[in-house]
């Protein structure tokens, strides 16, 4: 079965969250009350999913991740925080973090969250995202961070006008991969689905 744990300093919010996540039918393995603890944790324990806090006393989401690094766990790693700091951010995905979420709203989009990396995919708030972008006025270079290469790729020959054909033919794959890093695109910039809505946004913020 898969198994949750969750990390968080505060007992009312760790507690939230498990009730919440119990009551869709999760497995809680452990709640953790610090860093520490957290990391000897999911090394003894294993889960499949570490919802895991930024800020917590002993060591932080991102020492937890980076100190198991080597370890060949299979577990996947969500952090909430109240911070929108693009290095912070940048630090956890090249860490391999599946899902990043603003703590001010991680009770309303944890279950996306999960639901959406047991896919395969990767979950980052679109609130997160707008918020960066706010502060980076434009957020063109935040593509960078929260785009594939490819995802890049193809925002930029849909700001061109091109069609999903033209797109697949002209980078050698096929309309069903296109098709698929659209859908991603739009889930991960947090656009409104719509007719020609990732084109109208890409239009917008591309060709300037």
């Amino acid at each position: 079965m898969n198994t949750i744990l969750i990390a968080d300093d505060h007992p009312v919010v760790a507690e939230g969250l498990r009730c919440l996540l119990v009551k869709n039918g999760h497995n809680i393995k452990v709640v953790c009350t610090n860093g520490v603890e957290a990391y000897h944790k999911i090394l003894t324990t294993k889960p499949s999913i570490a919802v895991l806090d930024m800020n917590m006393p002993g060591m932080n989401a991102i020492e937890i991740m980076e100190k198991l690094q080597g370890e060949k766990l299979r577990t996947k790693f969500v952090i909430y925080t109240i911070s929108n700091d693009i290095g912070t951010l940048n630090r956890a995905k090249e860490l391999g973090v599946k899902g990043y979420l603003l703590k001010e709203f991680a009770m309303s989009e944890v279950e996306t969250c999960i639901q959406t990396i047991r896919t395969g995919q990767e979950y980052f708030s679109p609130l997160l995202i707008e918020k960066m972008m706010i502060n980076n006025n434009n957020g063109i270079e935040d593509l960078n961070v929260l785009l594939t290469f490819a995802e890049r790729k193809i925002l930029g020959l849909v700001a061109e006008q091109k069609s999903t054909k033209q797109i697949a033919e002209q980078l050698f794959v096929t309309e069903k991969t296109v098709e698929t890093h659209r859908r991603n695109i739009i889930r991960k910039l947090g656009i409104p689905v719509g007719n020609n809505s990732l084109v109208l946004w890409a239009t917008k913020n591309l060709n300037q």
